[in-house]
This record gives structure tokens, C-alpha cells and sequence, in this order.
């Protein structure tokens, strides 16, 4: 791993397979308010009342507006493309499953951690979580990626 990047900052200059290590972890967090839902509502097309109309919301078992599960899902991207590799990353798949509703205000946190490494293939396994302030888990999952990056060779 490169002793010039801060673990807490962006990877933009991305990892290669060589650079990354079992249980090397990443998180972002994001505290997810009314304009975060109506832009995704929005981009993807899903006006779904649940999300957007706090009037019905109450009447749901929610009792109250909810993020999109996949907007909160979205956040394992950023440690995909941005963090771990980072640049350059080519994200391969992911498992999701959803476990609690997120709100309107609530502050989540997506967190990563490399369980497997396969080097032959450039690719490695990460768990996936979402968390909200609570500590509570409203999303788990796996991520597949590839690190694009090439080794460094000495010269």
C-alpha cells in the first residue's frame, strides 16, 4: 500500500491486486436528506409514494417517508470506485439484501472489507454493510471487483 495516500481520503490514484490485503476495510457515510431522494426518485423514475409523499408514507407500516433501498446500496460504489481499488476499479457484482427501512435524516454509513483476494484473476471479494446511526444494519451484502491497476515494477 502507498504511504502517500490518507486512509481517510479518496484513492484516486487506485490499487492494484498486489496492494491490497485480507481485511483491509473502507467506509463512507452519508447523511441521506429530502433532496438525496427526490433527485434518485427522479433519475431512476421511481416516484414510488412511499419515498416521495409524506402523507401517505404515514399510512404505511414506515409510518413515515424511506429511502430508496438501492440509494442506500448505491454508497458501496463509492468504496468500489473510489476507495478499494479505487480508480480505475471495474465493480463486477454485488449481493444485497435489505434488513430496515432507512429515513428521511437518518446518517448511514457503508462500510467494506476484503475477505478474499484472487491475484490470477485481478479480482477480490469484499462484505458489505450499511449501517445507520444506530449502529443498526439495513443493508448487507457482497461486492465483486476488479483491480485494473497495474503492479509498479522496479526499475
Amino acid at each position: 500500500m502507498s504511504s502517500k495516500l490518507d486512509p481517510n481520503s479518496l484513492n484516486m490514484s487506485g490499487y492494484s491486486i498486489g496492494e491490497i490485503h485480507l481485511g483491509q476495510k473502507a467506509s463512507v457515510t452519508k447523511t441521506i436528506e429530502a433532496a438525496d431522494v427526490y433527485t434518485y426518485a427522479g433519475i431512476i423514475g421511481d416516484i414510488n409514494p412511499v419515498h416521495v409523499n409524506a402523507e401517505y408514507a404515514k399510512t404505511t407500516r414506515f409510518g413515515k417517508r424511506i429511502a430508496h433501498g438501492m440509494l442506500t446500496a448505491s454508497f458501496f460504489s463509492t468504496i468500489v470506485g473510489m476507495l478499494i481499488p479505487g480508480a480505475d476499479a471495474i465493480y463486477c457484482g454485488q449481493t444485497l439484501k435489505f434488513t430496515a427501512p432507512v429515513y428521511f435524516g437518518d446518517t448511514i454509513t457503508a462500510e467494506a472489507e476484503v475477505t478474499k483476494i484472487i491475484p490470477e484473476k485481478r479480482m477480490i471479494v469484499m462484505s458489505t454493510i450499511v449501517k445507520n446511526q444506530d449502529g443498526k444494519i439495513v443493508v448487507e451484502g457482497e461486492a465483486t471487483a476488479m483491480a485494473t491497476k497495474p503492479e509498479e515494477t522496479a526499475e
